[in-house]
């Protein structure tokens, strides 16, 4: 396949504002919905605990929070048209592309060390 003309097509798709998300970052996601005709803003604040995707188009993050005891995780297309802003919030330190093994851990076993 020719990897410049997939580049090609893809690139007027692409945000240019976009941050450097990683596996173990606390980002705060601002996503716009429309219903009927209203628009609305939705923040969703949680850890990244997975990356996926190998061209920039294709690329998604799994986001986890904890909502009154209850795991709630979103899979979010970084390029998507409804997705408004990211903010990377804080980094932590992890060894993995996948810290998926956080799901299991409650209280101080799931604490990660913060990069200042």
């Amino acid at each position: 396949m020719d990897t410049t003309l997939i580049r090609a097509i893809q690139e007027p798709f692409l945000k240019s504002d976009i941050p450097d998300v990683r596996t173990g970052d606390e980002v705060e996601i601002v996503q716009t919905f429309t219903e009927g005709s209203k628009e609305r803003e939705q923040k969703f604040r949680g850890l990244v605990i997975h990356t996926r995707g190998d061209s920039p188009l294709t690329r998604t993050i799994v986001v986890r929070k904890e909502v009154s005891g209850v795991g709630v995780e979103r899979i979010i297309p970084l390029h998507s048209p409804t997705i408004s802003s990211i903010k990377v919030l804080r980094k932590f330190k992890v060894r993995r592309k996948n810290i998926g093994f956080i799901r299991n851990l409650r209280g101080k076993a799931a604490r990660l060390k913060e990069i200042k």
